[in-house]
């Protein structure tokens, strides 16, 4: 699928995204799941290639044929195979779309949704100047969005920031480093703290929790953690060194809808506020994030926005949709609530297997 426009971050440009999607059949449900890895090993290890080769080698010969009582308990069942957390939500979320159906609720009331709509952000990709990103934050604020994440790097940050600040005095705005910063750049990263920023993004390495403990103590920002939150325990880590002040759950990053609810409750318990970042998700992997984020603890605005930011046409419908005061109506419907355009996805698709039991 083709964005509308490339996006591009600290490390990467994207134009085109090569979608991995799961269908599940049981007992005549059908449930989909989008597997999120990007398709390079940029933002983590996973690539759209290796998550084609964990989930038909690896995940597929385990799940296949097995009965379990709850989706829940597929995240048990593919705890040998260590990483590919990616992989494996995809299998995992295709099966809580189906048991959502079985039940006959929608799917973010099965995971244990109280929101009826939930508040959008977006994300900015690095733009190409300043006056470009201005135009592109005046567009997003006027569609109704409630918070804007603009992508920094060194040499396009506190320019890029105080320059936006200047023109929006009032707005919502966070940073987001794709860890593209060193611990020793500590004076840099203290100039955020003018700003007011609502957080700075995984500043330090993809892999660090340690760093960041040492750099939130010297910043008045806080500090959300991104990459390097790959399971509960790992948040739990964050949270005991006090590493972050907020945690961004990423459905693909922490394995699926049973380890983003621990590390949602464990978040609600610690009274750290949580948020869905986004993956340039199909409509698939934005449904999911819509039943996700509907869950109390996401208390800030993700990045769960409109179909129309990103594509001409999406693969569900109808598609995602943002109201004019920023937020996406929770669907009611029993399973992931919106129908998948079979046709369309055909149209696209460029290789497919199938395994029965």
């Amino acid at each position: 699928m083709r964005l509308k426009a490339p996006f591009e971050t600290s490390s990467e440009v994207t134009w085109d995204r090569r979608i991995l999607l799961v269908e599940v059949g049981v007992d005549g449900f059908d449930g989909w799941g989008e597997i999120t890895a990007a398709e390079d090993p940029f933002y983590n290890a996973e690539t759209t290639e290796t998550a084609w080769h964990i989930t038909r080698d690896f995940i597929v010969p385990i799940v296949i044929g097995r009965s379990v009582d709850s989706a829940a308990e597929i995240a048990s069942l593919l705890d040998p195979i260590r990483g590919h957390e990616m992989a494996k939500a995809g299998m995992e979320n295709a099966v809580w779309d189906i048991e959502a159906q079985q039940k006959g609720v929608p799917l973010a009331k099965l995971l244990g949704g109280t929101r009826q709509e939930i508040p959008c952000g977006v994300s900015i990709g690095i733009q190409t100047s300043i006056s470009a990103l201005l135009a592109k934050i005046d567009c997003e604020l006027r569609a109704g969005y409630q918070r804007i994440k603009i992508k920094i790097k060194p040499g396009r940050d506190v320019e890029v920031v105080a320059a936006v600040r200047r023109q929006y005095p009032d707005i919502r705005l966070m940073v987001d480093a794709n860890s593209a910063y060193r611990l020793e750049q500590l004076e840099l990263l203290k100039t955020f703290d003018l700003y007011d920023l609502l957080m700075i993004e995984q500043p330090l390495a993809w892999d660090d929790i340690y760093q960041h403990s040492l750099l939130q103590t010297q910043l008045r920002t806080p500090i959300c953690l991104d990459e390097c939150i790959h399971s509960p325990s790992h948040a739990e880590a964050a949270i005991k060194l006090g590493a972050c002040r907020i945690i961004n759950i990423k459905l693909g990053r922490v394995g699926g809808h049973a380890r983003a609810r621990q590390v949602h409750d464990l978040c609600l318990r610690h009274s750290i506020p949580v948020w869905c970042g986004g993956m340039l998700e199909s409509g698939v992997g934005r449904a999911h994030n819509i039943a996700m984020s509907a869950l109390p603890g996401f208390t800030l605005p993700g990045d769960v926005s409109a179909s129309q930011r990103y594509w001409d046409e999406d693969i569900i419908e109808p598609e995602v949709e943002v109201s004019p005061s920023g937020t996406i109506r929770v669907p009611i419907t029993p399973g992931l609530g919106y129908g998948i355009r079979r046709r369309k996805v055909e149209e696209l698709t460029v290789r497919q297997e199938r395994w029965r039991a």
